[in-house]
């Protein structure tokens, strides 16, 4: 049986935990940070768990997370 393939995208935007969680960087700070008030900005920075339903889908993007 062949390795499975990683996705290269999922890799780059996702880390495991030790738990097997999903952690991701927070969305919504590429552009437009004059529009977005400063309690979204001060909300986005750094990381969070990705909720358990799209967990499940990047969980398949990774076979050896």
């Amino acid at each position: 049986m062949p390795k499975m393939k990683t996705k290269s995208g999922a890799k780059k935007r996702f880390k495991l935990t030790g738990t097997g969680k999903i952690k991701v960087q927070q969305a919504g700070k590429r552009h437009g940070m004059i529009k977005r008030t400063a309690k979204f900005v001060r909300n986005a920075r750094g990381t969070t768990v990705l909720a358990e339903q799209d967990a499940k889908i990047v969980k398949q993007y990774m076979p050896y997370g």
